[in-house]
């Protein structure tokens, strides 16, 4: 298990155009080359950022991940990780060998795709475009540390969080895009998005890193919201909050996440009684 002490994570909080491939990788070029200015060892990009997001629908979609579209994301990001010695985790628009179209994330180094995970949990009229993944979040071992992906809402589903969690993760990568509330945070306090990754970080001891984007596209606007958060719940990082591209980056210790407990007496794994989950959740699951 990698034990290297702290490293730099990044998050690039981008203004991505739908149906402009060409830019949009220019901007996540551009975001990468600045993290490794500032030491980043891994960065994320935002979710389906070599696409853009909001789709007139499926068939658009679809002409965007035409065979080989996603290929030439992956080899993209591997050709930067490998300039800038570090690892990228980011969002692409998948068509898949068998034909169905997935909202996917990848972690790449300059070895070459390390994983590729499809989101499970769909967003409103993500369910008419794409295919939900059925597999588990993966958990990468990096040289500096075990990196977990999911995506956006991915997040805000305690479960998910926890079974990458139990899987090793030190960190949880998050490429997102969370779309602005039409009943905006009342003054003084953050987007639900945000507590929601400061939750999912503080209940399982592990770091959390979101990247968010800007720029209205179509009509829609965005939380952007990208931030840092440490293994203790509390921002390292941003919250940004605000509709502009930028790069956070914060210095994190992987092997705090490794240490599960939060008083002499108590720890986050140890006192856990799945055995009555499972028992309570049968005999509730009739009523359902």
């Amino acid at each position: 298990m990698p034990d290297t002490g702290a490293v730099v994570v990044a998050v690039a909080q981008l203004a991505l155009t739908v149906g402009d491939l060409d830019a949009n990788r220019q901007a996540a070029s551009a975001a990468v080359a600045a993290a490794a200015a500032a030491g980043a060892r891994l960065v994320v990009l935002p979710e389906l950022s070599d696409t853009g997001y909001v789709f007139s629908g499926a068939a658009e979609a679809r002409i965007l991940a035409s065979p080989g579209a996603s290929a030439v994301t992956l080899r993209e990001w591997r050709s930067l990780a490998a300039r800038h010695d570090l690892a990228i985790a980011g969002g692409f628009c998948e068509l898949g060998p068998d034909g169905k179209l997935y909202n996917s994330a990848a972690v790449v180094d300059a070895s070459g795709t390390r994983a590729v995970y499809r989101k499970a949990h769909l967003w409103d009229a993500e369910k008419e475009i794409f295919t939900p993944g059925d597999d588990a979040p993966p958990v990468v071992e990096l040289p500096f540390g075990n990196v977990g992906l999911m995506i956006c809402y991915d997040l805000e589903f305690p479960e998910w969080v926890r079974l990458a969690a139990l899987g090793g993760a030190d960190l949880i990568a998050a490429p997102v895009n969370w779309p602005a509330s039409a009943a905006p945070p009342p003054p003084g306090e953050r987007c639900g998005e945000v507590v929601a990754a400061q939750a999912a970080a503080w209940s399982n001891g592990v770091f959390v890193a979101v990247a968010d984007r800007c720029g209205a596209e179509r009509g829609v606007g965005w939380v952007g919201g990208s931030v840092i958060v440490g293994h203790r719940g509390y921002p390292a990082a941003g919250p940004v909050c605000a509709d502009r591209a930028a790069v956070l980056t914060a210095a994190v210790d992987p092997r705090l996440a490794r240490d599960k407990r939060n008083s002499e007496r108590n720890d986050l794994f140890t006192d856990r009684r799945p055995e009555l989950y499972t028992r309570l959740w049968d005999a509730a699951s009739p009523a359902r």
